[in-house]
């Protein structure tokens, strides 16, 4: 569960709480699928996929656009 950033500051940043998932499950994937790809990943990095993606969705990093 991810208790920071809290999540309805992130839903504000995003638009609602349906966008913020579907945003930070893809960029969560694409943390992962990278992560799995680099053959020199650091193994004592101990943060998840998600929490990565929720800070960087609150860092204003990522962001969700409407198409």
């Amino acid at each position: 569960m991810i208790h920071e950033p809290p999540i309805d500051k992130l839903a504000e940043k995003i638009g609602s709480k349906y966008a913020l998932c579907v945003v930070a499950s893809k960029r969560a994937r694409q943390i992962l699928d990278n992560n799995l790809s680099n053959t020199s990943r650091d193994p004592l990095e101990t943060e998840k996929p998600l929490s990565v993606a929720s800070q960087e969705i609150y860092d204003g990093k990522v962001t969700a656009t409407k198409y």
